[in-house]
């Protein structure tokens, strides 16, 4: 069982067999309640990258809708480009973040990052089609070997039952500087003369800093060292996913994974073996199903902005009101599902987006509510769904696979999302964008209700474990 110092007095030595806490003193963790240095500083990266990269979100659609004159089926295949992508190359970067052992997670989303700064002055120098889509890929390949890496140092660095929180911390971070690109697009685009090769061009500069913070200040090998206590006894260290006891992935208020011998899974586990542990295959099958009929962001500004008529150079705002909501929501929440369970509060979180879905139904006769109270609900969606599902996944997946376990359950999500994107631009093309996001809120109704089925069983506890199976 994880048992993480708290700061007690526990005794630093133990005879064998005795089951007592010995503190860890191990570098990068802080006494008492307060984060990890670690998690700080990945949110500084974070924060920093994301100003980058949501300037070129932000004007990425209008971009390509109005200069390019992308029908929306075109620009549902490129959405899907830029947000599934990362699909294919998340469990790459897993797997060799892990085979790396504690340098590797740092070292993989070194690469990652450097390669998503490298594509935006490439963005300055194409203009076709194909090309656009071949520089995204390449920067949504970046990302997707950089997340699970991210967010596994995270999860090592934090201790179990704070999880919720520092990943909550880590997304407002990563928010404000989502809140802050949109705002630097939306004044370069008004006071430069080439609005767009102005935003790719700071974009890039910016990412380089985001890079340069990470190279210096996030520790290779310190920062995920830090799983839990040693427990004195044979062979039984916090951490060790040979010897951490089955109790420890027992449902409760953290919304851990049920009670239950753990299936050994080594350094270098293949897909399926991660997959045949039944907390990480029922998460994964829920993000998939949920990820089916979740609209990517740039097709719920679009269909705002059109509802609405919205002038261009007023586009790039939109972002802002999902980042502030966000920024506000994210550590809360996050605290809040530590308490009550990371599932209940991801399930939570999609009951908000399908009440978004639902006013995009209303006439516009709304105006400026309507946009306000759509983009409240999409902010709190990812507040309550982003960072709750990695350290909901954190909780069933031993450290020494970290990385890849998160890998799976991103990819899958991230994978589902994409073919969301082209079949939401077919059926815009076909229906209208009203009958395109009526069919959207009925499949994320119905993914929904049997999400809810499959989480609650995975809350059910299973028989304990024997002696034997604890501790070998």
């Amino acid at each position: 069982m994880y048992l993480a110092d708290r700061g007690s007095a526990a005794s630093t030595s133990a005879a064998p067999g005795d089951r007592r806490a010995v503190p860890d003193r191990r570098p990068g963790r802080r006494a008492g309640s307060a984060l990890p240095s670690t998690v700080l500083v990945l949110g500084t990266v974070s924060l920093i990258t994301d100003i980058s990269s949501e300037m070129v979100t932000a004007v990425l659609p209008l971009y390509l809708v109005a200069e390019l004159g992308l029908s929306p089926l075109g620009f549902g295949v490129l959405d899907g480009v830029y947000n599934g992508v990362s699909a294919l190359v998340r469990l790459v970067g897993g797997r060799l973040s892990d085979r790396g052992g504690g340098g590797g997670h740092k070292a993989v989303a070194v690469v990652g990052y450097g390669l998503s700064a490298l594509c935006k002055p490439l963005l300055l120098m194409v203009h076709s089609l194909p090309l656009i889509g071949a520089v995204l890929a390449v920067d949504r390949t970046g990302k997707g070997l950089r997340t699970a890496p991210r967010d596994a140092m995270i999860s090592l660095a934090a201790e179990p039952g704070t999880r919720g929180r520092a990943f909550g911390v880590h997304r407002a971070m990563d928010t404000a500087g989502a809140l802050c690109g949109p705002l630097v697009a939306f004044l370069l685009l008004r006071a430069a003369a080439d609005g767009y090769d102005a935003v790719f061009t700071v974009s890039f500069c910016v990412a380089v800093v985001g890079v340069a913070v990470l190279l210096l200040f996030v520790p290779r090998r310190a920062a995920i060292a830090t799983e839990g206590t040693v427990v004195a006894g044979p062979s039984v260290v916090a951490g060790d996913a040979a010897a951490v006891e089955p109790s420890a992935l027992a449902e409760d208020a953290a919304g851990r994974a049920p009670a239950g011998p753990r299936a050994a899974v080594g350094p270098q586990a293949p897909v399926r073996a991660l997959l045949g542990r039944p907390e990480v295959r029922r998460l994964t099958g829920c993000a998939v199903l949920l990820g089916l009929t979740t609209l990517s962001d740039s097709f719920l500004y679009l269909t705002l902005q059109r509802r609405l008529d919205l002038p261009v150079a007023w586009f790039p705002l939109l972002p802002l009101g999902t980042a502030a909501v966000f920024l506000l929501l994210a550590v809360p929440l996050g605290a809040i599902a530590d308490r009550i369970g990371r599932r209940r509060l991801f399930l939570a979180g999609h009951l908000a987006l399908l009440c978004a879905y639902g006013l995009l139904l209303v006439p516009a006769a709304g105006g400026a509510a309507l946009v306000c109270t759509v983009l409240a609900l999409h902010g709190s969606f990812y507040a309550a769904t982003d960072g709750v599902l990695a350290a909901a996944t954190a909780d069933a997946v031993p450290e020494d696979v970290r990385g890849s376990g998160l890998a799976v359950v991103q990819t899958g999500q991230t994978a589902a999302r994409f073919v969301c994107s082209i079949a939401f631009g077919a059926a815009w093309t076909a229906w209208g964008d009203r009958t395109a996001v009526l069919a959207a809120a009925v499949g994320l109704a119905l993914a929904a209700a049997v999400s809810t089925r499959l989480l609650r069983r995975a809350g059910t506890p299973s028989p304990p474990a024997s002696p034997s199976e604890q501790t070998s």
